[in-house]
């Protein structure tokens, strides 16, 4: 529990840091995904999980 509360808490670290020190770039990503058509952004997310799969098989072994 206490890893998956750490995890969560990077995220939002890092979420955070995007949205004050650069607003309007992030404002410029959500507009472009909400132009992407459904099949990219699931395309988009699946190749997202199956990276952070790897990664935390890699790192974690």
């Amino acid at each position: 529990m206490v890893e998956l509360l750490s995890i969560v808490g990077v995220f939002l670290a890092i979420e955070g840091a995007l949205y004050a020190g650069a607003p309007s770039a992030a404002k410029k990503i959500a507009y472009q995904i909400s132009q992407m058509d459904e099949g990219q952004l699931r395309n988009f997310g699946l190749i997202a999980l199956g990276a952070g799969i790897f990664l935390v098989w890699l790192v974690r072994g």
